[in-house]
């Protein structure tokens, strides 16, 4: 009977070339760690990323896998691995063509070298996504990371606000960097119910109560750090978790799901401490104010205003974009002439990712950056029905995690900071590359059998 790991290391059928032991393992530990270290400490996001840049760099460039001494037959239906690989470059076309249409703006415009971060961290992406291709992580280190990773975020964040009595809890990233991302890893937390499902006796139990209390302390970790707009798209997010799982998962677990997340921000709302419900309410009074007097001393006034001045440069320049020194230059020109309240001068972005990306890079710029979100978002929903729970497990943090980005984007630039790049580049190449090998095994090892050799090796 074919087991898991000899599915995995099948080469002829263009699964995945075999991969040492050792490799799989350091793939699957920097993985977890990505998961676990993203906000505990500094630069914490780019450790795993970083070592899983080395591998593939190594095998990629300096060394061809070593093929297995068995290999499997071809698969059958050859229409199949083609139209797999076209998916598979289309995810590597939007990385790889918003970070080239990014470096050749830089160099058009003559921005600052430092701008560069953006699309070479975006393209080094490309080829840990062809590593987890063919040698994914574990599937229980990575929601193991993402589990462990929530609730010290969380549990640290509480800290920060109820002990240390911070205004925002905002770790070692931006605050709002930091609130989005411990939204995303408490969802991305709730997507892996699907995957503890499909386990076997005791280890289903512990891994969902494991799961909902991940995503419990994600979303408290980003209550704490007082970012609005992370909370926007929660009842989004929240559907999408109830259309995959509604009629999957127990009533007991879905009820016992709903009521901790409920009773978390319930709780969080009522407590004067947290801030939460000052800062909901200062939201809707600084809009107000910002209708009525063009108010932009506040918060959400400000970025109304940096929304403002970036149509009006949009509208005298749409087509190639003004760079990061034309938008400055222009921003102060406009509060010169009084276009512009002199509040919005302090900062070097609109505070929305595509009004940012439309000023900056132009139309193009905009289109390849919701090519980057859009594009995985249809490939990942595709598979939100699949039967397999694990699959559809992986589908669903695929969906959730551009989804997110278009939420956070409304109002900030997520990838203003190296957190925000990293984050969602790297997520992307983990969870696509997976979930591709995870089909690819099913093509291979019947259900069943699969699902045995699952449950011994995850």
């Amino acid at each position: 009977m074919p087991s898991f790991a000899s599915a995995a290391r099948s080469d002829s059928s263009g699964v995945a070339p075999y991969f040492p032991p050792m490799i799989s393992r350091a793939v699957s530990c920097n993985v977890f760690l990505f998961g676990l270290l993203s906000l505990v400490m500094p630069s914490g996001y780019s450790l795993g990323p970083a070592l899983l840049v080395l591998i593939s760099g190594y095998y990629c460039l300096l060394r061809k896998p070593r093929k297995p001494r068995k290999p499997r037959k071809p698969r059958k239906p050859r229409v199949l691995l083609r139209a797999a690989h076209k998916q598979d470059l289309a995810v590597i076309g939007v990385v790889a063509g918003l970070a080239a249409l990014l470096l050749v703006s830089i160099l058009l415009q003559g921005d600052a070298w430092q701008t560069t971060g953006v699309p070479i961290r975006l393209l080094l992406a490309v080829p840990v996504l062809l590593l987890v291709l063919s040698c994914p992580p574990s599937l229980g280190a990575m929601w193991g990371g993402l589990i462990l990773g929530s609730v010290l975020t969380g549990s640290w964040a509480m800290w920060q606000k109820l002990v240390w009595g911070v205004h925002r809890a905002g770790g070692f990233t931006n605050t709002i960097n930091f609130g989005d991302i411990c939204m995303l890893m408490g969802l991305m937390c709730l997507a892996g119910l699907g995957w503890a499902m499909s386990q076997a006796g005791a280890r289903r139990r512990y891994w969902l109560l494991a799961l909902l209390i991940g995503g419990a302390f994600g979303i408290i970790g980003s209550l704490m750090s007082g970012t609005r707009g992370g909370w926007i798209g929660f009842p989004f997010a929240a559907w999408v978790l109830y259309r995959s799982y509604g009629e999957v998962i127990s009533r007991r677990v879905l009820r016992l799901g709903v009521f901790m997340c409920a009773g978390v921000i319930a709780l969080m709302v009522i407590t004067p401490a947290t801030g939460i419900q000052q800062r909901v309410e200062a939201g809707v009074s600084d809009v107000t104010k910002y209708v009525e007097d063009r108010n932009a001393g506040t918060s959400a006034g400000a970025r109304l205003e940096m929304w403002r001045g970036a149509l009006l440069m949009i509208a005298e320049q749409p087509w190639l974009g003004r760079g990061e020194t034309g938008y400055a230059e222009a921003r102060d020109a406009m509060i010169e002439q009084g276009e512009l309240s002199r509040h919005v001068q302090p900062y070097e972005h609109p505070h929305n990712e595509f009004l940012d990306a439309w000023v900056k890079r132009g139309i193009l710029g905009l289109l390849a950056l919701l090519a980057l979100y859009l594009v995985p978002l249809r490939l990942f929903y595709r598979r939100l029905d699949s039967d397999d729970l694990t699959l559809r497990s992986l589908a669903v943090a695929g969906v959730l995690l551009p989804l997110t980005f278009l939420d956070f984007g409304m109002t900030w630039v997520m990838f203003s900071q190296a957190s925000g790049v990293m984050v969602y580049a790297y997520w992307l190449a983990i969870v696509w590359g997976t979930l591709r090998a995870h089909e690819r095994r099913l093509e291979i090892v019947p259900p069943a059998a699969f699902d045995t050799a699952q449950g011994k090796h995850d």
